[in-house]
């Protein structure tokens, strides 16, 4: 998708409709965020409605955000205790908000967003430019054979299929960019929509590279947000990074108090 802007794909028409759908593990998401907080402030990359901030801050954790589109920030501030949040509009791999913050994270697959090697490091490396010695960066994200399967170049798949509207997504991945250019494409008597996005989609163990090269290690990863173990047959995982020069040997129970990964000087 040659002309493809990923700073115009969350525009007001996506953001008017982003909420419409939620995943239904908002919640063990803000649980999981909030345990490693530990009532510290945090940051939140690519914000967006805010669907995991709010909740987040209403537990009493002060939450900041980075974001690109104004217009995901607009429904935002239009929520209840939006208004309080304090948000940086700018590109979430360079913008910075000045501040240091026990957690920092990225949710929903946004990492793939991002769209080379070298923004998705420099993503990295803003989130540990971000963190303090004790921080953890969390990033929750699919592996990329749950959307794509190895061998596989291009797929049609329908999404719905009514009497008033078929809605079908179209996808092309390059195994040498890594790119998957995708559209979502919905008819309906008054016409035809597209929702064009494009990802490049990283492995697990180029994400922990990612890290190391930003000063971060692996803490810990699990499948879901209720700590299911992460193996061979998980299509999604949340890795937890450290400023830690190496990795604690466990991750504690999600009912323990968390201990700081050793700090580091940077």
């Amino acid at each position: 998708m040659d002309t493809f802007d990923p700073a115009a794909s969350f525009g007001p028409d996506v953001a008017a409709r982003y909420d419409d759908q939620p995943r239904g593990d908002e919640d063990a998401a803000v649980a999981f965020l909030a345990g490693l907080a530990q009532g510290r402030p945090a940051l939140e990359f690519a914000i967006g409605t805010g669907r995991i901030a709010l909740p987040l801050a209403a537990r009493e954790i002060p939450v900041d955000g980075i974001e690109l589109s104004p217009h995901m920030v607009a429904r935002l501030r239009a929520k209840p205790g939006g208004e309080r949040l304090d948000i940086t509009l700018g590109d979430m791999s360079v913008a910075t908000t000045g501040r240091r913050y026990g957690l920092v994270y990225l949710v929903f697959n946004t990492i793939f967003n991002l769209l080379t090697a070298d923004d998705q490091v420099r993503c990295f490396e803003n989130a540990a430019r971000h963190l303090t010695a004790d921080g953890y960066f969390v990033i929750e994200t699919a592996v990329p054979h749950a959307w794509i399967a190895p061998g596989i170049a291009d797929y049609v798949r329908a999404e719905q299929v009514s009497t008033t509207a078929v809605a079908f997504d179209v996808a092309r991945y390059d195994p040498v960019t890594q790119l998957l250019a995708e559209n979502h494409v919905r008819l309906t008597a008054t016409g035809i929509t597209m929702g064009p996005i494009a990802c490049r989609l990283i492995t697990p163990g180029e994400m922990d590279l990612m890290a190391r090269i930003a000063g971060l290690r692996l803490v810990a990863r699990f499948a879901t947000w209720e700590r299911t173990a992460f193996d061979t047959h998980s299509r999604a995982h949340i890795s937890v990074y450290g400023c830690a020069p190496t990795p604690p040997q466990s991750f504690p129970d999600r009912d323990a108090t968390l201990p700081p990964p050793p700090a580091h000087a940077r």
